[in-house]
């Protein structure tokens, strides 16, 4: 006969947290009119030959409010870290005194901030869908073996409850986040 133990509940909570992992990662991704260096975590940089992540290249710092200053361990780099801001969707243009890449991040409009919370939203909306899709497949698994007489009806009742709650905190925790970006992007 098959038990639930915490280790059964663990498996799917930490697969929950990996879908809000990925979504945080995304919202971090999203300008918000604001300097913040984690926009930047997704250029990589062509550093001899290779894909490199942008901070591994050069030194980040937000000296002011809405300005990041990039500063390449390598000289060399300078144009290779500019064409990586250019080409990516940033949407900001670098200005490179030869030493230092500024990049000045301007008042978002009230219409590209109405756009980014659109983007919160279908974030968010993506890691609902694969929390419900992983309490899905673990009450799939777990019917299967009750229908093999593994699990007891009361047993598999508590699991259903339990997996159920563990996915309401994770849809709470996506709303959660996707208000605090939301209203990070509307404030002016």
């Amino acid at each position: 006969m098959q038990t639930i133990t915490k280790e059964t509940y663990a498996h799917y909570d930490d697969r929950m947290k990996k879908s809000i992992a990925n979504m945080s990662e995304n919202l971090n991704a999203i300008r918000a009119g604001r300097a913040n260096p984690h926009v930047l975590d997704r250029i990589f940089v062509d550093y001899y030959g290779t894909k490199s992540p942008l901070n591994s290249v050069c030194n980040i710092q937000v000296p002011e409010p809405r300005m990041i200053t990039l500063t390449p361990w390598d000289p060399s780099t300078l144009k290779e870290i500019e064409k990586a801001i250019l080409s990516s969707d940033l949407g900001i243009n670098p200005s490179n005194d030869g030493k230092i890449i500024r990049l000045s991040f301007p008042i978002l409009s009230e219409e590209r901030r109405k756009e980014l919370v659109k983007n919160v939203h279908s974030y968010s909306e993506e890691a609902k869908v694969a929390i419900r899709n992983i309490r899905r497949d673990a009450i799939e698994t777990y019917r299967a073996f009750h229908k093999k007489k593994g699990l007891t009806d009361d047993d598999m009742a508590d699991f259903e409850v339990k997996i159920q709650k563990i996915t309401d905190g994770y849809i709470a925790e996506t709303d959660k986040l996707a208000g605090i970006k939301e209203k990070e992007l509307m404030e002016i």
